[in-house]
């Protein structure tokens, strides 16, 4: 972008912006001439894009502010009045309603303030929590409040500097087509920002402040999925839980919740309460390994049985459990959706409570085990896009008797997200918790732990294995990088993989086998092994993934062995692409 062009757009961000902060931001960087930094501020919009906004806090057009926040909210309010006009002319309570929560991150109150009064100056029934709350309680609240739409300020577990806002429609699940492509049409158009005061808005009950109504609600519905109540009552003394929120939103629902059921959870202090600056840990993601080391240490001084951790807005959940000589192993999103899934299935079948047409939801790049473990019960495994948005469309698609419909009972992604309910239509880290704490005291009371439990598992459904790859590319030339690979390899896909031939390509950018179009490809190979590769659409990064399957009948270890020098050698062929 010419430096002209550059100036103009900082000049009239500087007339907007209300924010003293992020307005002097930019003033600073105009008087030093930094025209570097100002191109990467100002050289294209923070894109409003299917899932919302996410990016690095401070001023500019591409950057997550006050500003930027206040017109993506402006076109989303805008839609909502388009798409129900009777709603938005009768007002009140029976008139368009919202609900806004937002986590620890920096500038999260702000946002979520900024977004409450943008909603009320349209005429929308707003409810703001009045302090930090996770993605799942959000999602839980619009439904439990008849709401038409819902927004939570976060940026899940993206490093410090980030934050970020997720729309969600009236079914509690983030938007989807036809409704995400309207509002970005809508935020793309705004010229004018209606705007209100706290104290008017307030007065004239377009903004209730909530916490208590709906948190109780939510912990309620949390416990009424557990299927041993009386097993928890009886052994909850049995077990010890180290966890970490991750100086995030968990605490508060997994202490209680947990705490409620009688079981010991002794809780990481210096994690504990909830810090922007995520002090202790580089990235606050429970995928990370090094993102559980204190609570693992912790977890070896108490002799856990089980260390859990969430992420800042609580909807991702891991665990790490110690084998037989007290060592922790961390186990990956894939393994725990397997155990979770086991165990829900066996329950239900257990207590005489397994639907004929029982089924779980996962996404196209999570393992294939869990589609033999659905198996196994007699269940079926459907897939999705990733996203839990897309899980939510699944559910919802049978909830009104669409082809193929099913009787939901769970779902899982590869990237630690779990749900086992209906009344949320998201990744829920709180009641994947107290489901995890219920199984550990399960299978316990049978002479194991959970990962004994998973090499059962093995040896009915195969040994399978996991790989990610996640490239970065930054700055403006970064999506035009990103795109180029995706080209190629729908140009020239390659033959092999791994030295294992490639049987077939499935390209979804068009729509595949019943999937929405997405920018994702997949190659299966002769042994059963899946690669997938996608752009991220939160972050500036490539993504691959890759499951396969090793038989387990020479034993556990040379079925290991097998899997891990198939991944090796897959992720050389794509590194040797993406690295270049």
């Amino acid at each position: 972008m010419e430096k002209a062009a550059i100036i103009e757009r900082a000049k009239d961000y500087i007339a907007k912006e209300k924010d003293a902060n992020f307005r002097a931001e930019v003033e600073k960087l105009l008087e030093k001439e930094d025209f570097k930094e100002l191109e990467d501020r100002f050289y294209r919009d923070l894109e409003f894009g299917t899932g919302g906004l996410r990016g690095v806090i401070g001023g500019g057009y591409n950057r997550m502010n006050t500003l930027v926040v206040k017109s993506a909210t402006q076109g989303l309010a805008s839609y909502l009045i388009k798409t129900f006009p009777e709603k938005a002319a009768a007002r009140g309570d029976a008139g368009l309603k919202a609900v806004i929560a937002f986590d620890s991150r920096h500038y999260s109150v702000e946002f979520a303030e900024a977004a409450a009064l943008i909603l009320a100056a349209n005429g929308i029934k707003t409810y703001l929590f009045s302090a930090l709350r996770p993605t799942p309680e959000l999602s839980f609240a619009i439904r439990r409040l008849g709401c038409d739409t819902g927004i939570v300020v976060t940026a899940s577990h993206n490093p410090p500097q980030y934050n970020g806002y997720k729309a969600y429609w009236n079914d509690g699940s983030q938007v989807i087509s036809p409704h995400d492509t309207g509002i970005i049409d809508e935020v793309n158009a705004v010229k004018t920002i209606k705007e209100i005061s706290r104290n008017e808005a307030l007065k004239k009950a377009l903004l209730t402040i909530i916490d208590k109504e709906i948190d109780d609600a939510y912990q309620a519905m949390v416990k009424s999925h557990l299927f041993r109540p009386q097993l928890i009552k009886e052994k909850a003394g049995e077990v010890k839980i180290v966890y970490t929120p991750l100086h995030g939103t968990g605490a508060f629902h997994v202490e209680r919740v947990l705490g409620d059921l009688g079981l010991k959870v002794i809780t990481v202090p210096e994690q504990r309460e909830g810090d922007g600056n995520f002090p202790t840990v580089s990235f606050p993601n429970p995928e990370e390994a090094a993102a559980l080391d204190m609570a693992i240490k912790l977890g070896i001084k108490e002799k856990a049985d089980v260390v859990m951790a969430t992420d800042p807005d609580a909807d991702r959940f891991g665990i790490a459990v110690p084998d037989s000589s007290g060592n922790f192993v961390l186990v990956t999103g894939n393994q725990m959706g397997v155990l979770l899934a086991d165990y829900i299935f066996l329950s239900l079948k257990e207590l005489g409570r397994l639907p004929k047409n029982a089924a779980m939801i996962n996404s196209v790049v999570t393992t294939g085990m869990q589609k033999k473990v659905a198996e196994y019960y007699g269940g079926e495994c459907a897939e999705c896009l990733t996203g839990f948005k897309w899980i939510a469309d699944v559910m919802r698609k049978w909830e009104h008797g669409q082809a193929g419909a099913m009787s939901f009972v769970f779902g899982t992604e590869e990237s630690y997200g779990y749900n086992i309910e209906t009344e949320v239509r998201d990744k829920d880290g709180v009641s994947a918790a107290a489901l995890t704490a219920e199984m550990t005291l399960y299978w316990r009371s049978k002479g194991k732990s959970l990962l004994d439990r998973l090499n059962d598992l093995y040896s009915i459904c195969g040994y399978w294995q996991e790989l990610g790859i996640s490239k970065y590319f930054q700055g403006p030339q970064g999506p035009a990088i990103m795109k180029g690979i995706m080209e190629e390899y729908r140009k020239n896909p390659p033959k092999t993989l791994g030295g294992i031939e490639v049987k077939k390509v499935r390209d979804i950018k068009n729509g595949a086998d019943g999937l929405p179009p997405s920018d994702v490809l997949q190659f299966f190979l002769a042994d059963g092994t899946v690669v997938s590769a996608r752009p991220s659409g939160t972050e500036p990064k490539i993504k691959f993934y890759a499951t396969c399957c090793a038989e387990a009948g020479n034993g556990l270890e040379a079925a290991k062995a097998e899997a891990a020098r198939k991944l090796d050698a897959i992720n050389k062929d794509i590194r040797a692409v993406i690295d270049k």
